[in-house]
């Protein structure tokens, strides 16, 4: 793997946001490391797919400060953002299906003077079975090959910070522990890691530090240990079951 450049810390400060005047964000405070993994848990239509995208430049803050690397970045754009070294992997994959896996490692080399062998020698060394499928088109791939696929993005040169959105979501177990033994190199490579999860084992698992997101609030945060031990509280009566087991495989391809 590629050495990373050193990760760079990202905060939220009383940030809100939302869509046509309705608030979906109500005073944000979020504080990651750089070099660190934070999870972000909570239930379906808590937010946190809006936090990852004004953190990522996709949606604007209405109010609020975000800083990257202690440089306030709330009103950049998704391109300024990307230079500054920000990799946001969307729910739902992110990938072209009609395009092939090699074509997409020459989309994540766009800029000038990036090695493409390098990336491509990197991205097929740690995930073996995109090497396989290399000319395979995106829409032909399991659930868990095109995640691999979405997730080689990280690999790229210079990206300091990595948004995860719903990882683990449809995938078989042992896919779901493959991916996060990426996320956990990545890491300790010190790149700085956000995932966002609704399934709390796996991701508190390989976080040193968490958080849950509910109606839009931070209700609980610290280490993956406090947050587990309130983890049913903090959804305010939510079904205990549905925010602790195994992600389930259904809806989705595995390997």
């Amino acid at each position: 793997m590629s050495s990373a450049a050193a990760g760079l810390s990202l905060s939220a400060m009383g940030l809100r946001a939302g869509y046509g005047g309705i608030e979906v964000l109500h005073g944000i405070d979020l504080e990651i490391a750089p070099g660190q993994v934070f999870a972000l848990l909570g239930p379906n239509g808590a937010g946190k797919s809006t936090l990852l995208r004004v953190l990522s430049g996709r949606t604007g803050a209405t109010s609020g400060e975000i800083r990257l690397g202690g440089e306030v970045v709330h009103r950049a754009t998704p391109e300024r953002l990307v230079r500054r070294g920000l990799c946001c992997i969307p729910e739902g994959r992110g990938v072209f299906p009609n395009l092939s896996v090699d074509e997409h490692l020459l989309m994540w080399t766009y800029r000038r003077g990036v090695d493409r062998g390098g990336l491509a020698h990197d991205v097929y060394q740690r995930f073996p079975i995109l090497a396989e499928r290399r000319h395979q088109l995106a829409g032909s791939l399991s659930g868990g090959e095109r995640q691999m696929l979405s997730l080689s993005r990280a690999l790229c040169p210079g990206v300091r910070v990595l948004l995860c959105d719903e990882l683990s979501m449809g995938l078989a177990p042992r896919v779901v522990e493959e991916l996060y033994a990426f996320i956990t190199q990545l890491a300790d490579g010190g790149v700085t890691v956000l995932v966002v999860e609704q399934f709390a084992p796996t991701a508190l698992a390989v976080a040193s530090a968490a958080a849950v997101l509910v109606d839009g609030r931070i209700r609980l945060s610290g280490s993956p240990d406090e947050v587990q031990v309130g983890l049913a509280d903090a959804y305010l009566g939510a079904n205990a079951d549905s925010v602790t087991d195994a992600p389930s495989t259904a809806g989705g391809s595995v390997l």
